[in-house]
């Protein structure tokens, strides 16, 4: 089996590594040149491809991008990687993205003759490295199984959830749920410092309370320290959220404590901190 990959970053380029690194025939490409070649040099299977065009020969192609509008510029349209693809190949989507946008790719692979399935990831490029990703995938069952050999490659365990809309929804709601959370705990550390408590000391506090999240045992202690080195991004996780309201807008729903974050997470990037861990909306946080 010949597999492109499209996409060589944080996420994408850990889960290339791990199909080279196991010996699939991987061809990599990424607009930034050195990224692609870093990933393909873990093994003799790796391979960069100039241009996409270079992977129109792939039985598998895999996209991991930062927003919607890059997956549907790389596939998509006349000049999209889509319609050089034969007929049968698959794509799969690693991209946390809308599912009005998956349901449109998978209408355009249906429509060449191909097939695609969602697969968004669950936690960390760390994770990500290690195989350790959980995956959320949503298609046709008969090509998620037909995958079965592929998936503990890049991730364990692989979850099927049906459509692309459920794929999509999952990561969607993870992220909105955990920067909404970690939005109140910048908070919570302000009200602290008002009654005289320092950050690192409340936070072990709140971690023996009902308080205690994922955000706080992981991200509270950085913020204590000062450190907002980028793990995941301000801005990506403005767009996660952003497009988590957005979905949740198309089915008429009304979610006001994560419409607030998303307000929050909107002025720290407004203030400068979009490039900085997502823990520096603390900093925008009064």
């Amino acid at each position: 089996m010949h597999i492109g990959f499209i996409g060589a970053g944080l996420m994408g380029g850990p889960l290339a590594r791990n199909l080279i690194r196991a010996g699939k025939d991987v061809l990599v490409y990424d607009l930034n040149a050195e990224a692609a070649a870093r990933t393909a040099s873990v093994g003799p299977t790796g391979r960069t491809a100039s241009a996409l065009v270079d992977l129109a020969g792939c039985d598998l192609v895999f996209t991991s991008l930062p927003l919607p509008t890059h997956v549907e510029g790389v596939m998509l349209g006349d000049d999209g990687l889509l319609q050089r693809l034969k007929p049968g190949a698959i794509h799969v989507e690693l991209s946390t993205i809308d599912p009005q946008t998956s349901a449109r790719l998978e209408a355009a692979a249906k429509a060449r003759g191909c097939a695609f399935l969602q697969c968004t990831l669950g936690k960390t490029p760390a994770h990500a490295e290690k195989a350790e990703e959980p995956l959320f995938i949503g298609g046709d069952r008969a090509v998620f199984d037909s995958l079965a050999d592929i998936w503990p490659v890049i991730g364990n365990p692989a979850y099927y959830m049906g459509g692309v809309a459920a794929s999509c929804a999952v990561k969607l709601i993870s992220n909105m749920v955990g920067m909404t959370n970690l939005a109140v705990l910048a908070e919570g550390l302000r009200i602290g410092e008002k009654a005289g408590i320092e950050r690192a000391a409340l936070i072990a506090l709140l971690q023996d309370t009902g308080a205690r999240s994922f955000q706080m045992d992981v991200r509270g202690p950085w913020i204590a320290a000062d450190d907002y080195g980028n793990r995941f991004g301000l801005d990506l996780a403005l767009k996660d959220v952003r497009l988590g309201c957005e979905m949740a807008s198309t089915w008429g729903m009304k979610i006001p404590a994560m419409s607030a974050a998303l307000e929050t997470f909107r002025k720290a990037s407004a203030a400068g901190y979009g490039r900085e861990d997502c823990n520096a909306v603390y900093k925008a946080t009064e």
